[in-house]
């Protein structure tokens, strides 16, 4: 063998001490932390009416700290009605990636639950802002988060907490933190639901992503939501996805769509809240149950690569701008 040949082997063969160095991983957390979260159990109509008595519960967060100094600005994200998704997991490391450090909050596993696609009654939808509002109370006494760059995103039923978290009714009622929210990132809301004064919200900007082809949360009526908060001034955009399903951000989610005939839509129902705090069928004219015949089963799940990809730039492009990161 000529020594040309000995030379171009013996470059190709690391050192030992190059074999043994693993990649610095951009998406890698500085320092990971498990958070118990004090909160309660409520019916919808206990939260709309204020009333701080139902069960005592305590839930969990994952705080991943982006870098390993400095007081850090925090998305928190709310999962939905699966659980803790693997697109939790995905916004994790991608915001990790641009030094945004991360809260995602489990609001199933301290109540006994896996998930309630199949059995939306299990859960009010409106625990998830308690739990939300709860969460902030944590991270404002946490040394290594600025609580003036606190953010919230979240995913279908955690899309709908993320959406009505903005309400400044709700804030009144239950938020005790003093941590003003800096944006509102919401996936596929149900936005089926008018609440009184739903329109009055925060001055941050709250962002909304959907899909045309979504018939478990439709776009539809977020586009009727977005239509009233724009006329009361609100800071709100909506960017729909042509071909996006519902889910459509989940990396492990079936493509094409995949038809789930066990899950429960609300998407035939109007419901609205009145003056007792009841949530009303307007067709009936009666309080809202899952057991109405407006409730339907089976809806499409699944991932659409090209509105993640594009949903992934619009999504730290808010939050830089909310940051003020570069």
């Amino acid at each position: 063998m000529s020594d040309e040949r000995v030379e171009r082997r013996q470059a190709a063969v690391p050192s030992a001490d190059e074999a043994n160095i693993e990649p610095i991983l951009p998406d890698m957390a500085a320092r990971t932390e498990l958070h118990s979260i004090d909160t309660l159990t409520l019916s919808d109509t206990q939260f709309l009416r204020g009333e701080a008595v139902g069960k005592a519960t305590t839930t969990s967060g994952q705080l991943r700290l982006a870098t390993n100094s400095g007081q850090l600005p925090v998305v928190v994200l709310q999962h939905g009605s699966a659980g803790m998704a693997p697109n939790v997991e995905m916004w994790v490391r991608e915001l990790n990636k641009i030094g945004v450090s991360t809260f995602a909050l489990d609001g199933f596993t301290g109540r006994g639950l896996i998930e309630v696609n199949t059995n939306q009654a299990l859960l009010g939808r409106l625990n998830f802002i308690l739990d939300i509002y709860r969460a902030l109370e944590v991270l404002a006494k946490h040394p290594r988060v600025d609580p003036a760059r606190i953010a919230l995103m979240g995913f279908s039923r955690g899309g709908q907490a993320t959406l009505y978290a903005s309400l400044k009714r709700f804030h009144r009622l239950w938020n005790r933190s003093g941590v003003e929210l800096a944006a509102y990132v919401s996936f596929y809301p149900d936005c089926a639901t008018k609440f009184l004064s739903d329109t009055d919200v925060v001055g941050r900007p709250i962002r909304i992503f959907g899909g045309t082809p979504d018939n478990y949360n439709p776009i539809a009526a977020c586009k009727a939501y977005v239509e009233r908060l724009r006329a009361a001034g609100a800071d709100v955009q909506l960017t729909e996805y042509p071909n996006a399903s519902h889910a459509f951000d989940n990396p492990l989610g079936a493509q094409p769509a995949a038809m789930q005939p066990g899950y429960q839509s609300v998407r035939n129902c109007l419901i609205e809240e009145d003056a007792d705090g009841l949530l009303i069928n307007t067709d009936t004219k009666r309080p809202f149950a899952y057991t109405d015949t407006c409730v339907v089963h089976g809806v499409h799940i699944g991932h659409d690569p090209v509105a993640t990809r594009e949903a992934k730039q619009a999504v730290k492009a808010i939050f830089k701008k909310a940051f003020q990161l570069p």
